[in-house]
């Protein structure tokens, strides 16, 4: 006859089982609640900060902040190397059709590469500035490309649009303009 094994030793058995469910638990927990990677700008109701940037694209003029009066205005934040600043061309255009005027900030690009995104895609800025440093992307509160700002006509951001711009976010952000011009 046998004696039986030690408590510790049956212990040591249910381990590897303990931490297989404690592992299918936390991966079931991350497939439910996903992580959220955006990072919204806490500058949202506060004016833009002053700034003035070169033109970044022939033919258009640079962009700086005391353009923002008036009337609200769309602030796309984009770059000729972003793929999904591409796939966006076609909502900006269909927003500047609509009405909405739609300023750039060119981020770290080279004028013949904005030139040629500019042919490929469309042109609907009214202002393109070229921010080569990034600094009036990090001071709008912009963590990435692209990004869309409703600023209003006093200057002051009222939405931000993280991510490109679908179709199905068109009216969204022209309800946007007009609750910025209210």
């Amino acid at each position: 006859m046998t004696a039986p094994p030690p408590p510790a030793s049956r212990w040591t058995r249910w381990l590897p089982l303990g931490l297989f469910a404690l592992f299918a638990v936390l991966v079931t927990w991350g497939l439910v609640h996903p992580k959220d990677d955006t990072v919204p700008s806490r500058f949202v109701g506060q004016p833009l900060p002053a700034f003035a940037l070169p033109p970044a694209a022939d033919g258009k003029p640079g962009l700086a902040s005391t353009d923002f009066t008036g009337k609200p205005r769309l602030l796309n934040v984009f770059a000729s190397w972003c793929i999904p600043c591409a796939a966006e061309a076609p909502q900006l255009a269909a927003l500047a059709a609509a009405g909405a005027e739609i300023d750039g900030v060119a981020i770290r690009d080279h004028k013949d590469d904005l030139a040629g995104f500019l042919a490929r895609h469309g042109n609907p800025y009214a202002r393109i500035g070229a921010d080569n440093l990034g600094k009036v992307q990090l001071a709008i509160g912009s963590s990435g490309v692209p990004e869309t700002f409703v600023i209003d006509g006093r200057g002051v951001i009222r939405y931000q649009h993280i991510g490109d711009i679908r179709p199905d976010d068109v009216a969204m952000l022209l309800g946007k303009l007009r609750e910025a011009g209210q």
